[in-house]
């Protein structure tokens, strides 16, 4: 179902379920033991979700939700299967790590809603990408209502969820889905050149830079006394010292 490499800082985790990558919970548990894995790893600052299929990701395994409606529980257990895509896409959110998809074909559904739980996306200007659960008389809750109103507001989000809208990468890019959209034949050079530029910057900045994105829009945190509590973890550190110290030893030696 994956494949992980570990290179240069940047970890790619291949997506590779054929034949459409579809989430099942075994899925599911075999994303979280490589989560487990790479947290126990330091030789990493980039997580760049990518696959190895012509579609990104096409939602939930349909013959296991066959089978849980099927079942005398099965509401209970699909409750189940949707709060455990909750808490993965919640975890990949919460990584303090940089995250990036990069969405090459088709990305429905729960395969949109991973996408959207990471921090960056590129896609491919032919990508098909959308939340089409009211067809089935569903709606995406996997984070789907919730992250895509995020990222592009209230509008953007009734219009795509309540009318089962697929969006190509031009117009994903345009409302602010995905931060870049590049011809199919560009996707892949340019998504590594992505992932290496920002493995090349220090990753505790990144991590408490994070923290303070996420405390722009979090209740009852003061972002601004965020920014003041990371900082002054950052000036204590060795690593920004060095950083800073060899900045200013720069610019002294400079004509």
């Amino acid at each position: 179902m994956f494949d992980l490499q570990v290179t240069d800082g940047v970890a790619t985790l291949l997506l590779d379920r054929a034949p459409v990558n579809a989430m099942s919970d075994a899925w599911v548990a075999g994303f979280h033991a490589l989560l487990d894995g790479l947290d126990a790893r330091d030789d990493w600052s980039v997580l760049h979700i990518r696959s190895t299929l012509k579609v990104f990701a096409a939602g939930a395994d349909l013959k296991e939700m066959r089978e849980r409606f099927e079942s005398a529980d099965g509401l209970d257990r699909q409750i189940a299967a949707v709060r455990g895509y909750q808490r993965l896409f919640a975890r990949i959110e919460a990584l303090p790590r940089v995250t990036l998809a990069e969405i090459n074909g088709t990305a429905l559904g729960g395969g949109f809603e991973l996408a959207l739980a990471c921090d960056l996306r590129i896609a491919a200007l032919e990508a098909k990408m959308g939340l089409p659960e009211l067809r089935l008389g569903l709606l995406p809750g996997a984070g789907g209502t919730q992250r895509l109103t995020w990222l592009a507001g209230r509008p953007a989000a009734l219009r795509l969820i309540l009318g089962a809208e697929q969006v190509d990468g031009a117009e994903a890019r345009r409302l602010g889905l995905v931060q870049w959209s590049v011809p199919a034949a560009d996707l892949a050079a340019a998504a590594a050149e992505i992932a290496k530029r920002y493995a090349a910057l220090p990753p505790h900045a990144a991590k408490a830079a994070k923290a303070c994105i996420t405390a722009a829009t979090a209740p009852g945190i003061n972002g601004f006394d965020e920014e003041l509590q990371q900082t002054r973890g950052l000036l204590a550190s060795a690593k920004t010292r060095d950083l800073i110290g060899d900045f200013l030893a720069g610019i002294r030696s400079t004509p």
